[in-house]
Formats: structure tokens, sequence, C-alpha cells
């Protein structure tokens, strides 16, 4: 069963920046494409950005431009570079792939907030 391990979250000011890390337990991390999601409070969780295996990657009319997704294989691990913070990023970040069907990790808290 593949572990997930989401870190880099905080407090930060508004446009601020965070680089959020997840790392992937297991051997299949770079065959497979990746997400990040967020569930803030009250809403339901959506998908923010997504890299495939080969590179190629999508993000969020929400986030284009501010949000930048990226993986190193070696490492098992895909980042998502966040500037120009808002306050209503302010969610918990979670990583999976889009099945979903990887265990969920304990996520990542991100609070945009002056």
């Amino acid at each position: 069963q593949v572990q997930l391990v989401e870190s880099g979250g905080g407090l930060v000011q508004p446009g601020g920046s965070l680089r959020l890390s997840c790392v992937a337990s297991g051997n299949i991390f770079s065959r497979n494409t990746m997400d990040w999601y967020r569930r803030a409070p009250g809403k339901e969780r959506e998908l923010v950005a997504r890299i495939g295996s080969g590179g190629d990657t999508y993000v969020a009319d929400s986030v284009k431009g501010r949000f930048t997704i990226s993986r190193d294989n070696a490492k098992n691990t895909v980042y998502l570079q966040m500037n120009s913070l808002k306050p209503e990023d302010t969610a918990v970040y979670y990583c999976n792939r889009p099945t979903q069907d990887f265990e969920w990790g304990q996520g990542t808290q991100v609070t945009v907030s002056s």
C-alpha cells in the first residue's frame, strides 16, 4: 500500500509563498500521474494541480499563474510551489493520484491571513 506524507504548510500573510511536498512510499511513483487537492472549511475537496508521469502539468483556473506543480521521481516527491497566496487559498492540502485510491495522508494545513 502506497503511503503519502504531505508537508510544508503553515501560516503565511497574503502575498506570501509556500512550497508543499508530498512523499510517496513504494516504487511505482514515477509511473503515476499525481494530483494536489485542497479542502477548505465547509467545502468539498477540489483538484488544484496535476502532473503526469512525463511531466505535463495542469493547474486549476483559480491558481493559474500563482501555483506550480513539479516532481522529482528520484525522491518519490511531488511539489506544489504556491506564490501570491490569498486568504481563499486557506485549506488542507493533500496529494493523491487521479483515481484517489492511494490511502490519503494527513494533509498539510495552509492558512493565509494577516
